[in-house]
């Protein structure tokens, strides 16, 4: 089973609170896989304490990728980063918080990784028999709510409606791995 994956959002200099709501849903479905969870963090002048705060509230391994190109969020850029992270780690399960930022960013890699998408979820749960993501979302103007599986293609990719989970809480002298991603100018770059 590859890893359950989270995307932090890091502007203007701090974490944004529904970094650690992901956190807190990821946590129960990478316990399900028994796979370790991970978050991304894509910016500028990360600081050492907040990748030591995902670490703290829940992250198994944080993935840091510091560029002055990352500095503000712009599609392409941060589309390009996170492809690359897809490709050479391939996780299972990719979570996106139903923000701008990821409502504008997972549409644009799940067509470029050729992989599915589920928009605006309320709940998310695996699948016992099949390790699939099982994502819940409105439907109908929320009379109903369907269900969505990607079982043919990973990863497997949904946002998450904010504020729709607690945020995990920090366990103090909790450990974890930072894996430290740089890139040349030429990733930059739109072709």
């Amino acid at each position: 089973m590859g890893e359950v994956w989270t995307l932090a959002e890091y502007r203007f200099g701090k974490l944004s609170s529904v970094s650690f709501e992901l956190l807190n849903r990821g946590k129960s479905l990478a316990q399900k896989l028994n796979a370790p969870l991970a978050s991304i963090i894509l910016g500028f002048a990360i600081k050492d304490e907040d990748i030591n705060e995902l670490i703290a509230r829940g992250a198994d391994k944080v993935y840091v990728v510091d560029d002055k190109n990352l500095e503000n969020f712009l599609v392409e850029s941060y589309a390009k980063v996170l492809i690359e992270l897809v490709n050479e780690y391939k996780p299972d399960i990719l979570l996106a918080a139903a923000t701008t930022t990821g409502r504008t960013l997972m549409p644009y890699v799940a067509v470029r990784i050729r992989t599915g998408l589920t928009a605006d979820c309320t709940v998310l749960d695996v699948e016992d028999e099949t390790g699939n993501l099982l994502q819940t979302r409105p439907a109908i103007g929320g009379n109903i709510l369907a269900t969505i599986k990607t079982p043919n293609t990973r990863p497997q990719m949904a946002t998450v409606r904010p504020h729709s989970m607690k945020p995990a809480l920090p366990e103090k002298g909790r450990s974890g791995e930072v894996i430290g991603k740089k890139h040349d100018d030429s990733t930059f770059k739109t072709k």
